[in-house]
């Protein structure tokens, strides 16, 4: 048991380095749009377009990554087979989806308050068409327990993307002044956040001609039979992801919608997409768990010790959430810096969208039980649970209450999918979790958190160093109760 925790916490590590310090590079990019794109409202359009992308890219790969799992691992035998008919699928919807929108790109970005701009769409719809198609190919490395290239690819696409937005929103201003005659040939000074999406654009098609040699690995085959079978499992998660993801961008597309003030709306939308990005570390973690997760319960299904193996992964998650949480609120302080001055009105909700995020955590571990039984229609029903109570608190309360109601939504969204795919995995497939560790440690943390409240400074110097004392009160606990330092490697040499 100890040896299977140990390759899903090497492989959550590696995953991790894509996941984690590429959405930490990509993190660093929202000082670089607060300062350089005009205002809030700016940055309000891409929190918004990009909402939009994160949704229709559920939409086209509808579910097929985790059924590309079910039946590869289902019969090792038709895997070449499955992981073929997977790709001609979704590459086929995602190259008809693409064409589109760059048909009918002016309607469509008349309708979203884009008119001016439709090549947006156009890039977009490019980019969302790219990615579908690419993460069967990334899933593929996963399967194949390839994490070093996985990460490496995701890396890549990050570099580059960093690299073309430094080049367009700083090298080329600079050289427009500098020396024009290099850059005034492509480069339009106005065309400003529309830059943002090109280099979106230059990027993923980077990363989808390296993903090549992995497309044509194999021998191609296409199976109708098959594909009905896979469409029958997949099509109740692309409910469930449709209603995932709409829990999580459906605020940032609806708020322009629902304040009658588009200005306040755009540049509140800004603050509250900006001052979201700090708690953003925790859905990196999270997004790391899940990307050896998902391969780790099918492949431990059929072992007799899986039930103690899916406690102690839903353990550790949550202790190394919990740490996460209080690292951020700690050093918000430090954090803050991240954005422009003018955007910390917003910092109230980052306690508020860690919480939702750490639920988001504990109620994707628990859905192995559904997947697991083929039972993916519960995992649909409690998604679709979710989105009615976020859609009902925004369209209620994001009138009065701007982001705030937003950021309570989610936190009420996710704890209520939570507690219900909870009570009904105990009923199908009931897994002893530790819930006296895991009480412990949320109540610990809980405890710690209110005390920082009670013992603020005027001094961000002082408030700093008592916080940091009650962060090593937490870490001290796990130290002492789960992660001895005579067992952890590297430290452990030091006990020899």
């Amino acid at each position: 048991m100890a040896e299977q925790m140990k390759k899903l916490a090497k492989e959550t590590a590696i995953y991790g380095v894509s996941s984690i310090l590429g959405k930490f590079l990509n993190w660093m990019l929202v000082p670089l749009y607060t300062y350089v794109l005009a205002n809030p409202a700016d940055y309000g359009n891409v929190t918004n377009l990009y909402a939009w992308t994160a949704l229709l890219l559920v939409v086209l790969t509808y579910g097929m990554e985790t059924g590309y799992f079910r039946f590869a691992n289902k019969n090792k035998d038709d895997a070449n087979k499955v992981y073929t008919t997977t790709m001609i699928a979704v590459g086929f919807t995602s190259l008809l989806f693409a064409a589109f929108c760059v048909v009918y790109s002016q309607p469509i970005s008349n309708a979203m308050g884009y008119a001016k701009n439709p090549e947006f769409i156009s890039m977009l719809a490019v980019v969302v068409a790219m990615d579908a198609f690419g993460s069967i190919p990334f899933a593929y490395l996963r399967y194949k327990n390839r994490p070093i290239k996985f990460a490496a690819l995701k890396l890549i696409m990050i570099f580059t993307n960093i690299i073309f937005n430094l080049f367009f929103l700083l090298v080329c201003p600079w050289l427009v002044i500098k020396a024009p005659t290099l850059v005034e040939w492509f480069y339009n000074p106005n065309y400003g956040v529309g830059y943002v999406f090109v280099a979106n654009l230059m990027s993923t098609a980077i990363v989808t001609l390296a993903l090549i040699p992995d497309i044509i690995v194999a021998k191609y085959s296409f199976e109708w039979a098959l594909l009905k079978k896979m469409l029958v499992y997949s099509l109740p998660l692309l409910i469930l992801g449709i209603a995932g993801i709409m829990n999580q961008t459906l605020d940032k597309i609806l708020f322009p919608f629902l304040m009658e003030d588009k200005v306040r709306a755009a540049n509140d939308l800004g603050i509250y997409g900006a001052t979201s990005k700090i708690a953003m570390v925790m859905m990196m973690f999270t997004q790391a768990f899940r990307y050896s997760y998902e391969p780790f319960i099918f492949a431990q299904h059929k072992d007799k010790n899986s039930m103690a193996a899916y406690a102690d992964a839903m353990k550790l998650f949550i202790i190394f959430a919990l740490f996460i949480f209080l690292g951020i609120v700690f050093y918000l302080d430090i954090f803050k810096y991240i954005i422009r001055y003018d955007y910390w009105e917003g910092l109230r909700v980052v306690p508020i969208i860690l919480f939702s995020f750490i639920f988001q955590g504990v109620f994707f571990n628990l859905s192995l039980w559904y997947k697991l039984t083929d039972k993916t229609i519960y995992g649909a029903y409690f998604s679709i649970v979710g989105t009615i109570i976020i859609v009902a608190i925004n369209i209620l309360f994001v009138p009065i209450f701007s982001y705030m109601a937003s950021a309570w939504a989610a936190f009420i969204c996710y704890f209520v999918m939570m507690v219900i795919s909870f009570y009904y995995g105990q009923k199908y497939m009931p897994i002893k979790y530790d819930l006296k560790s895991i009480g412990l440690y949320t109540g610990v943390a809980m405890v710690l958190y209110g005390a920082n409240y009670l013992v603020e400074t005027p001094y961000t110097v002082v408030n700093i160093a008592i916080k940091t004392v009650l962060f090593s009160i937490f870490l001290v606990l796990m130290v002492k109760r789960d992660f001895p330092l005579r067992v952890i490697p590297i430290v452990n040499r030091f006990f020899k």
